[in-house]
């Protein structure tokens, strides 16, 4: 190399790394058990999600320090390969290092951390920066609502077939490909499908963290409950929908969907696994809301997620629905749950995530995608706009569809 290239080298940016994801996941005998996923951007910046939760844009030096972390390259190595590519001291490379490790470490072992105002982090403001690929894709593995076949009647009439196991594996394979670090099986009700248990199994072995949207009324069987979390289910969302109409009833134990549900619930709280209950709140129960919360924390729900139809109601109704929505939220943090506003697969409804950060569920939906039994890949259920056929069309025709803004 000439003195003249040399003398260029020094002032010419660092070509970024390649585009890639890496996990880290804490050893089973690990106190605290924590996961890392990072994905790099084709310009060299980087997706850090802790938790399959918290979601910090890193800048490309920042990318270089966490996926060195991830690798679990020891300190004098990582100080010796950032002040070579970087040309600064191995003490300020050290101790940039150490430091980062010390905020991602705390950020994932801290239960409900800020981590913009207590470790000090710039992080972009939630779903406001243009990614290569969705933060969490939602895979409605069925339509179908009991064990007779009865279809959510919502569901998109066109959708005639379901993937086979092996398709589903292939739409996990692709997912893992570009990059998504975080699937939640939903439906319909996705217990019904025979394979959950292996895709989930399928899902971990990859790296992907995998959580599940149900009724709840399948995990009163205790051995089908173990089976999900033998098979590396991080997270378990127990949906009320369907019994919500009659809120008294089934505070005071009514037999029935609800019994089962109550009990499945029960199994899960017990089980190790993070459990949240989304209440969708509508004009039958807006009365009762406070005391099913209340019934919930007594039975030892973690978390809850609220949605409610606020668009679709009058003014009356809207004015009643967002006066039980703030009840909702201030008992539950009366009670010390914590309320979940990502929720999954929540578009067919409107989320307060809307009046609570003031973010449209538009913002939201552009780093999520759902995809129908069939394969065709919506921006987010409710959303009925086919981007594609995730088995059919390139990465890019799906991500790229101007139809997705």
């Amino acid at each position: 190399m000439s003195l003249f290239d040399a003398i260029k080298s020094w002032f010419t940016p660092h070509k970024p790394l390649s585009k890639e994801i890496v996990h880290y996941q804490t050893p089973p005998d690990a106190d605290t058990q924590y996961r890392l996923h990072l994905r790099i951007e084709p310009d060299g910046r980087g997706l850090l999600v802790v938790n399959a939760a918290t979601i910090l844009h890193l800048n490309q030096t920042a990318t270089e320090y966490a996926r060195l972390l991830i690798q679990g390259i020891d300190d004098d190595k990582v100080a010796k390969t950032i002040a070579k590519r970087y040309r600064v001291g191995k003490a300020q490379a050290r101790e940039d290092y150490e430091q980062l490790r010390e905020h991602i470490v705390t950020l994932a072992t801290t239960v409900d951390l800020d981590p913009v105002t207590y470790l000090g982090l710039e992080r972009a403001e939630p779903f406001s920066a243009e990614t290569s690929a969705p933060y969490r894709a939602d895979l409605a593995l069925t339509y179908q609502l009991d064990a007779s076949g009865t279809l959510d009647p919502v569901a998109r009439k066109r959708v005639d077939r379901e993937l086979s196991t092996e398709e589903w594996q292939r739409v996990l394979d692709k997912l893992w490909e570009v990059g998504v670090p975080h699937v939640c099986f939903t439906g319909g009700e996705p217990t019904l499908r025979d394979d959950l248990v292996e895709l989930i199994k399928y899902a971990e072995k990859l790296g992907q963290v995998t959580g599940l949207l149900t009724n709840g009324c399948c995990l009163q069987d205790q051995a089908y409950l173990d089976e999900l979390l033998l098979a590396g289910l991080d997270h378990l969302q127990v949906t009320l929908a369907s019994y919500q109409a009659e809120v008294h009833d089934r505070i005071v134990g009514v037999e029935g969907a609800w019994e089962k549900a109550a009990e499945g619930l029960r199994n899960a709280i017990a089980g190790d696994i993070y459990v949240v209950v989304q209440i969708p709140v509508t004009p039958d129960n807006a009365a009762t809301i406070v005391e099913t919360i209340a019934y919930l924390a007594e039975a030892g729900v973690p978390a809850i997620a609220l949605s409610s139809p606020l668009k679709d109601a009058s003014k009356e109704k809207a004015q009643q629905l967002q006066e039980a929505l703030e009840e909702a939220r201030n008992t539950a943090y009366a009670r010390g749950m914590t309320l979940i506003w990502d929720l999954a697969a929540p578009y067919s409804h409107v989320n307060p995530i809307e009046t609570e950060m003031e973010i449209s569920s538009d913002q939201v939906a552009r780093q999520h995608l759902y995809i129908e039994p069939d394969g065709d890949v919506l921006p987010a259920q409710g959303h009925n706009v086919v981007l594609g056929n995730i088995l059919r069309d390139s990465w890019e025709t799906i991500w790229e569809n101007p139809e997705r803004a």
